[in-house]
This record gives C-alpha cells, structure tokens and sequence, in this order.
C-alpha cells in the first residue's frame, strides 16, 4: 500500500511540476507578446512619421515645380500657348482615333 501512495505522491508532484512549468511558460508568451506588441508600434510610429516626412518633401517639391512652371508662363508667353496648343493637337488626334 505504501507503493501506492508514493506513486500517487510521485505522479502529484510531476502533475504540479508540469503545472508550473505550464504557467511559467505562458507568463513568458505573454511577455514576449507584449514585447513584440510594443516593437509593432515603435516601428508603425516610425513609418508614420516617415511617411509624413515623404509627403512633405513631395508638397515642397511640387511647389517648386509649380513656381517654375509659373515662371516660364510669365517670362515665355508666346512659347506656353505653342506648347499649349501642341499638347491639345495631339491628345486630339490620340482621343479621336478609336
């Protein structure tokens, strides 16, 4: 009978065992859940914030291009309604053509 008692006393002992090694390993999943979690958000705060860099660098750029753009209207006039004209005789004959 004493056998008895010390396999149950034995499978007991393994049965808590396991049960912690239980616990401890999900403490650590959701450990590294929230690690992994916290990595997720710096790096979307990272692109966020690099992608706004790009829009702005994309406004200032097109501003540029917009000033330049009125520049040559203003110092070229004559030229602005030949290539105005060119462009509108072309896409003419490319929408007219089916």
């Amino acid at each position: 009978m004493s056998e008895h008692r010390n396999a149950d006393k034995r499978k007991n002992e393994e049965f808590a065992a396991s049960k912690e090694a239980a616990l401890e390993a999900y403490d650590k999943l959701q450990e590294a859940r929230l690690h992994f979690q916290q990595a997720a958000q710096a790096a979307g705060m990272d692109l966020k914030g690099e992608a706004i860099e790009q829009i702005h660098k994309g406004r200032d750029k097109v501003d540029e291009l917009g000033a330049e753009a009125s520049a040559f209207v203003r110092d070229k006039p004559l030229a602005t309604l030949g290539i105005a004209f060119l462009v509108g005789y072309v896409l003419a004959q490319v929408t007219s053509r089916r």
